[in-house]
């Protein structure tokens, strides 16, 4: 089976490592390149013509919008769909002007700075003080730099709403969201799976935004047995 990750914003293949791990040897694993534009709809564009010809396709985020518009431009190259974390409607005025401060400092060369802001944000309370992840979280800050930041942001910020899209889907799906997920509420997710015809929905309990990182091997757990794959290859 050939399964395509997208991460999310300021997020590199180190988001979906301990996945990728765990399917070693069951799997083809490939990690798109979610930064060379700054629109949705290119973006996408991108991650198929660089893609095999039939995959799993699995998004957190911002790599959820990647996947609703691939699935909006070729769905039937995708066999199975998991979102982590995101969601389908338009940022609120709030979260778009959160994400117009973020792209300011960016442009003003004070990109080191959004850790600051970003960091109380992306995980469960109780992992604020974990230093071996802060610093996985802080090296894929430093990795996707200034100007893929400002790409991807400026394409998150103009998305469009894909909820309408959503109820046309019949590709099996899995929507997971950590419980104390504060960009991307339960609720989001909720919504979604509710929208997609069949779609399997879990929250993942005491996990935040990056319940890829924050919760592996529940995330694994879930992803393994949605793929197809024995438990024992968790």
């Amino acid at each position: 089976m050939n399964v395509v990750f997208v991460p999310g914003l300021n997020c590199t293949a180190a988001l979906f490592g301990p996945q990728i791990e765990t399917l070693k040897g069951q799997a083809r694993c490939a990690v798109a390149d979610h930064s060379a534009a700054d629109d949705i709809e290119a973006i996408a564009a991108s991650v198929l013509a660089h893609a095999p010809d039939r995959f799993a396709l699995v998004g957190l985020s911002m790599g959820g919008y990647v996947a609703y518009e691939i699935m909006r431009q070729q769905p039937e190259r995708v066999s199975r769909l998991a979102l982590l974390d995101t969601r389908a409607q338009p940022d609120t005025e709030e979260d778009a002007e959160r994400r117009r401060r973020t792209l300011a400092l960016a442009r003003e060369g004070r990109f080191e700075q959004l850790h600051g802001i970003l960091w109380p944000r992306l995980v469960h309370p109780d992992r604020l003080t974990d230093a071996a992840l802060e610093e996985t979280v802080t090296g894929m800050m430093r990795d996707t730099g200034a100007a893929r930041f400002i790409r991807q942001q400026t394409a998150v910020l103009n998305r469009r709403d894909y909820r309408p899209l959503l109820e046309s889907l019949s590709v099996p799906t899995l929507v997971a969201v950590g419980a104390q997920d504060v960009i991307t509420p339960p609720g989001h997710s909720r919504e979604i799976a509710s929208l997609i015809k069949g779609a399997a929905f879990a929250e993942i309990a005491d996990c935040g935004h990056l319940s890829s990182l924050e919760r592996p091997g529940d995330v694994n757990r879930l992803l393994a047995g949605f793929l197809g794959f024995a438990p024992s290859a968790v």
